[in-house]
């Protein structure tokens, strides 16, 4: 496979690129695609055979299946199903932006993202590039763009050392996070679990707990337990 990769802050490259982003998504292969965090590594997300390449790339099982990503708000509805009324505040309030919500997955969908055990986690990046990508492709499986266990990529060509020929196309747009005034790691989004009786932080991120309780004052924090002496609860597997 030939990896091409493409400088978007020029315009000309940047719509060959995501037209050569969307024939690769469309022949189930990978793409590199920046987003509001990191730079992350994206596959047809109703695709089992494009989302087995992606974990594949990053050397990952499939015990760590990947979020998606969607372009539209409207989106959530058609791929989630049972949405609390605060989760979908919580969607409103920070989408686009970094957090990410797990939600039970409507059953009539045919996709294999791994070990989900009926839900999905989903997210809409506040990223121009990213967008418009989505916008194009619709839902699309992306995890950060490094191999597991390594620091995830904040340029396209972090991301190339790592991933190399395992991806199709690398849309370069520049340092991730945009507006980072300085280089410093990569802040994730955070994931709260919606599929319980109450939300849960299951990842810190790029979203507070305050500004979390702000909208959603129930919801619990991370290894917070439902109830006073009860257990902590696990986060997620890294």
């Amino acid at each position: 496979m030939t990896t091409t990769s493409y400088n978007c802050t020029d315009r000309d490259q940047r719509a060959e690129g995501l037209a050569h982003a969307q024939r690769a998504i469309a022949a189930k292969q990978c793409v590199v695609m920046p987003t509001d965090t990191v730079y992350g590594i994206a596959a047809d997300a109703f695709s089992a055979q494009a989302v087995a390449t992606l974990l594949a790339a990053k050397g990952r099982g499939r015990s760590m299946p990947p979020p998606v990503l969607i372009p539209r708000l409207q989106t959530m509805d058609g791929l989630a199903a049972d949405i609390p009324e605060a989760g979908r505040r919580l969607a409103e309030k920070f989408w686009p932006g970094p957090l990410t919500l797990i939600f039970h997955a409507q059953p009539s969908l045919t996709w294999d993202l791994g070990d989900t055990f009926g839900t999905v986690a989903l997210r809409m990046p506040d990223d121009e590039l990213a967008g418009a990508l989505l916008t194009v492709t619709g839902p699309l499986a992306v995890s950060s763009a490094n191999r597991s266990g390594q620091p995830a990529a904040q340029t396209a060509d972090d991301a190339r050392a790592q991933l190399a020929e395992s991806v199709e196309v690398y849309l370069d747009d520049g340092f991730r996070p945009a507006n980072a005034e300085a280089p410093a790691a990569g802040v994730p989004s955070t994931i709260v679990d919606c599929t319980g009786e109450r939300l849960r932080v299951v990842r810190e991120g790029g979203v507070s707990l305050a500004a979390l309780r702000e909208v959603a004052p129930d919801i619990l924090g991370l290894g917070e337990p439902a109830e006073p002496g009860a257990a902590p609860a696990e986060g997620p597997r890294e």
